[in-house]
This record gives C-alpha cells, sequence and structure tokens, in this order.
C-alpha cells in the first residue's frame, strides 16, 4: 500500500465551537461543529440533511482563538468565502465538511510564533537526594 504524501502546509487548530454556513447570508443559516482550522481552510461536522456540496460556494461565519499573554485569549470573529472541496460520511446522519477559502486568516491558528509563546521567570533546581524538584 502506497502511503499518502502530506499536502498541509501547517498545523491545523483542533478545536470544538460553532460554526455558521449557508450558500450565502441572506439566505437561513446553518449550524456545523469546527473539526479543525488553518489559515486556508476549515474542517466542520454538519447534519447529512443540510450538508452543502462537494463543489458548492458557502458563505461561513465562525471565531477563533487568539491567545495571548498571561494564558489569556479572545476569540475573533471571522466571516469567509468559500468551496466546498471534500465531504466524507462520518454517520449516515452526520458529514465532515472540508471548505478552502477564498481569502486567508491574517493568522495561522494552529501555530504560535516564538513571540507569542508564554514566558516563565520559574528556575528549576532538582534535589537529587529528595528525588524532586523545587520551583523558585
Amino acid at each position: 500500500m502506497k502511503a499518502e504524501s502530506e499536502r498541509r502546509r501547517e498545523r491545523r487548530l483542533r478545536y470544538n465551537w460553532p460554526i455558521w454556513f449557508s450558500e450565502n447570508f441572506s439566505s437561513l443559516l446553518t449550524q456545523g461543529q469546527m473539526v479543525d482550522l488553518s489559515s486556508s481552510g476549515a474542517a466542520f461536522t454538519c447534519y447529512s440533511d443540510r450538508c452543502p456540496d462537494a463543489g458548492e460556494k458557502i458563505t461561513a461565519r465562525f471565531s477563533v482563538p487568539r491567545y495571548g499573554e498571561n494564558d489569556s485569549f479572545d476569540m475573533e470573529n471571522f466571516i469567509r468565502d468559500g468551496r466546498i472541496c471534500r465531504i466524507d460520511e462520518i454517520t449516515p446522519f452526520v458529514r465532515r465538511v472540508a471548505v478552502q477559502f477564498g481569502e486567508p486568516l491574517p493568522f495561522r491558528p494552529g501555530e504560535n510564533a516564538d513571540d507569542e509563546a508564554v514566558m516563565t521567570e520559574d528556575t528549576f533546581k532538582i534535589d537529587e537526594s529528595a528525588h524532586s524538584v523545587a520551583v523558585n
């Protein structure tokens, strides 16, 4: 069996949060559940009776956590137009939908730059006689 090569250009942010989508925002919105997200696309689940078709254009509204200092985060809201590039059947009632955005997000949700990492001032000392670690 031939192994499939990895086509992804960046890590995905995996999280469960609502996503709202429709053919356009003037029609009835359908709610799905976000599975993962990159700057160029997303995967979400939805009920099969409300699932868009492969190749269909949709508009999606969703929120993305943006992490900051002191382990804080805010949800940033986005609306993106995109095209459905894949649909997988999870169960007879649920589909997993992959959508590629027409315009990428302004950041990579699954990747944190070194300057975004949480910094700590703690120093660690190993007490070998007690087999423990002390934090100062």
